[in-house]
């Protein structure tokens, strides 16, 4: 057995509940002076906690003067001013995470959306159209004549 398995038991063997490393853990006792000098030091100070008794004449009052003591020392304690609540772990996390999506909703996620593809490789812009108005006037300007077509043939 090691040391580290040995300070495991170490309280199992000052009270005398050993069980299965019980005996792994007494050798390692006989042979290891460190853990002895351990062991016995821990027993010393459980029999002095056995022998010592609590004084009788404390104050009525004094388990509630120990408590008001504790609320002020944990209100000392405690920062104060806005950014207080930013010292929680939680609500940090949750801000910074907040910050972060609504930084990258804002710009977008840097991608761009793609471009429409349009035939005879124009793009799409008010002055492409226009060019496409004035190139196809003739064709434009005879569609007027399938619309005056009530079912009659128009001669020209």
């Amino acid at each position: 057995m090691q040391c580290s398995e040995f300070r495991e038991h170490l309280l199992d063997l000052a009270v005398g509940e050993a069980g299965l490393a019980g005996t792994a853990a007494e050798e390692h006792v006989r042979s290891c002076p460190g853990c002895a000098a351990e062991l016995q030091s821990l027993r010393q100070t459980m029999n002095l906690l056995d022998e010592w008794k609590a004084p009788q004449d404390t104050s009525p009052y004094f388990m509630t003067r120990l408590r008001a003591r504790v609320r002020e020392e944990a209100a000392r304690e405690t920062p104060a001013g806005w950014l207080a609540w930013f010292r929680k772990p939680a609500l940090a996390l949750t801000s910074a995470a907040l910050l972060l999506l609504s930084i990258s909703l804002f710009t977008g996620g840097g991608k761009s959306k793609p471009v429409a593809s349009i035939p005879n490789g124009l793009t799409s812009s008010a002055v492409s159209d226009l060019k496409v108005l004035d190139e196809n006037h003739d064709l434009l300007a005879n569609f007027e004549l399938l619309d005056d077509d009530d079912g009659q043939q128009v001669a020209q």
